[in-house]
């Protein structure tokens, strides 16, 4: 099914790699009780090595649909929750840039995003359902695949919208051109601090490899379940495995529990505690 037989050490070192990043992503989470990391991160890197487990499976058997079957839905799946993550982060960070340089409140980006990025996750495991389902009744799957490629354009397309979106508000932050009015004691009171640029950079490393991986996804299901992009494992390697692999480890190293703390709420809570200690 896959026009070739997966690379058994390929598979068990992404297996490997993707097993390390899920374990530090749950450790990091408790640590800084970051417990939406959980249903997004975690859960990303959860599916990846499903979905990897079921290649390595396929090593050794790859004329077994049902292994073919588990990778589909594993991979195609994964990186969605991440993309999630990255919705959550920028929403946190212009809460601390300054909401008034942003058309849309930071809460209202976790809801809206997130709540798109669910709708595609359900279309993309319907199609994968329905293909898995197709390639083991020996049907045409180009259904499912059709499904799924609907699923992943538009996640591509929220996921530009997302960018177009946070390059307006750091545009505006850039040139002071807030979108509502606040007083000036607001907007003397917001500054970009390092710390807050680092995590930028990370998510915004973070989301290009995502939508390098979406591209790729999309052009190989359009081309079809027998085409020379689905069919040639190192473009798979590569484009999907390598791009989620960077990203999910990018949020490792650059984690929000690190360089997305709010410095001031955390002075305000420690005072807090001290008087209530004290008292």
């Amino acid at each position: 099914p896959y026009h070739y037989v997966p690379t058994e050490w390929i598979c068990v070192l992404f297996l490997v790699l993707y097993s390390i990043s899920t374990i530090l992503h749950m450790g990091q989470a408790i640590k800084y009780r970051f417990w939406w990391m959980i249903p997004t991160a975690c859960l990303a890197g959860i599916m990846e090595i499903f979905g990897w487990s079921a290649r390595l499976w396929s090593s050794q058997s790859p004329k077994l649909l049902n292994a073919f079957e588990m990778q589909l839905v594993g991979t195609i799946l994964a990186p969605t929750p991440l993309v999630a993550a990255n919705f959550i982060i920028l929403g946190k960070i212009i809460g601390q840039v300054g909401p008034q340089f942003s058309r849309l409140t930071p809460r209202m980006y976790t809801i809206i995003f997130c709540s798109f990025d669910v709708a595609c996750l359900v279309v993309q495991g319907l199609g994968g359902a329905v293909a898995a389902r197709s390639v083991s009744q020996t049907k045409s799957a180009s259904m499912g695949g059709n499904i799924m490629l609907a699923g992943i354009a538009a996640q591509l397309v929220a996921i530009a919208v997302y960018v177009a979106f946070a390059v307006e508000v750091f545009l505006r932050f850039k040139y002071n051109a807030p979108v509502r009015y606040v007083d000036a004691l607001e907007k003397n009171q917001r500054s970009m601090s390092k710390n807050l640029q680092i995590m930028l950079f990370g998510m915004g490393f973070c989301t290009l490899c995502i939508f390098i991986r979406s591209v790729y996804r999309t052009i190989e299901l359009a081309n079809g379940w027998s085409g020379p992009i689905i069919s040639t494992e190192r473009y798979f390697d590569w484009l999907d495995g390598g791009m989620v692999t960077l990203a999910i480890y990018t949020l490792n190293f650059i984690h929000p529990g690190v360089w997305l703390a709010d410095r001031t709420a955390r002075a305000s809570q420690q005072v807090s505690d001290e008087e209530a200690s004290a008292t």
